[in-house]
């Protein structure tokens, strides 16, 4: 994989494979053409998400870092929703077709909700140095000359 990772269009192509993944759940499609390739895709999907918050983490020095962050974020709440809907689906992942699909969904679920909390986590400090005043009461007086 290269060293650097175009977010942005990484991430709009995850938020168009998990629209597909929801649309899917929706329609009256037969599960024995569609099971395996969308479990594939769900864990695609849960896989390049730890990749891009791993590379997230160790990046420090994003331009625009907040907003990544907002975007990464709104990633992994768009997989989470997928996930519930999957937890939910009588179709394709109906316990029926694919038995196990509830500690499936379950460890899927924990691994966003862990990188969701460090993405939120890693963005904390520098939301923190920005409301800091960069100049003193003091220094402001004196170069406005109010001393």
């Amino acid at each position: 994989m290269n060293k650097r990772i175009n977010f942005e269009d990484t991430i709009f192509i995850l938020n168009v494979r998990i629209r597909m993944l929801r649309d899917l759940l929706h329609l009256d499609t037969e599960p024995n053409l569609f099971l395996r390739q969308a479990i594939g895709d769900v864990e695609f999907t849960g896989s390049v998400l730890a990749t891009l918050t791993e590379k997230f983490l160790e990046n420090i020095k994003f331009l625009d870092r907040e907003t990544e962050a907002d975007n990464l974020s709104d990633a992994e709440w768009q997989f989470n929703q997928l996930l519930s809907e999957i937890q939910n689906n009588t179709g394709i992942f109906s316990q029926e077709n694919f038995p196990e699909v509830q500690s499936w969904v379950d460890k899927l679920k924990k691994d966003s909700i862990k990188r969701q909390k460090m993405i939120e986590d890693s963005c904390v400090p520098m939301r923190q140095t920005v409301t800091e005043p960069v100049v003193s009461h003091a220094e402001l007086n004196g170069l406005l000359g109010s001393e």
